[in-house]
């Protein structure tokens, strides 16, 4: 920017992009000066380099302001967690999978996790047949990105939304 620029010629741009063409830093100083801007390397790497006669602190504004902008606009992807026990009832599943597709709808990841206390961890069968009753209710909105694995006490898989075609 203005006096830090070590080039001896640039090629000179003015602030609404008309091309001056190629001339020495000192000239280029002085078009800036005139018009109460700031001379700021754009492209360095160029020969010669290109500068511009901007207005610098509205300049890093602008920037700034972009970025808050595509910031505001990213969607962060959620890992949300559904919990069940071999023991869950229809109604109970059926609040659970209606979760899960809300879930899968708006763009986040589900994890599935089935708990055992005591007892039923001689049934494992029956939290495997759940998790597999859930991968058939959603076919249409999730795809399976992590198979149901057995986790110590539980039986753990994670549902993605599905990719449409």
């Amino acid at each position: 920017m203005n006096e830090e620029i070590r080039a001896k010629e640039v090629r000179l741009v003015k602030e609404d992009g008309e091309q001056l063409g190629v001339v020495d830093i000192q000239t280029a100083l002085n078009a800036a000066a005139e018009e109460n801007l700031d001379l700021v390397e754009i492209v360095a790497d160029a020969k010669p380099p290109v500068c511009k006669i901007m207005d610098y602190k509205r300049y890093l504004y602008d920037q700034k302001q972009k970025a808050k902008e595509a910031k505001k606009n990213q969607k962060q992807t959620q890992v949300k967690e559904i919990k069940l026990r071999p023991g869950t009832e229809e109604a109970d599943y059926q609040v659970k999978l209606r979760k899960i597709v809300e879930f899968l709808e708006n763009k986040d990841k589900v994890k599935v996790s089935i708990r055992f206390r005591g007892r039923e961890m001689a049934h494992q069968e029956i939290g495997l047949k759940q998790l597999e009753r859930i991968i058939e209710d959603t076919t249409e909105v999730a795809s399976v990105e992590q198979a149901p694995k057995l986790e110590g006490r539980q039986i753990g898989m994670l549902l993605g939304p599905a990719k449409k075609k």
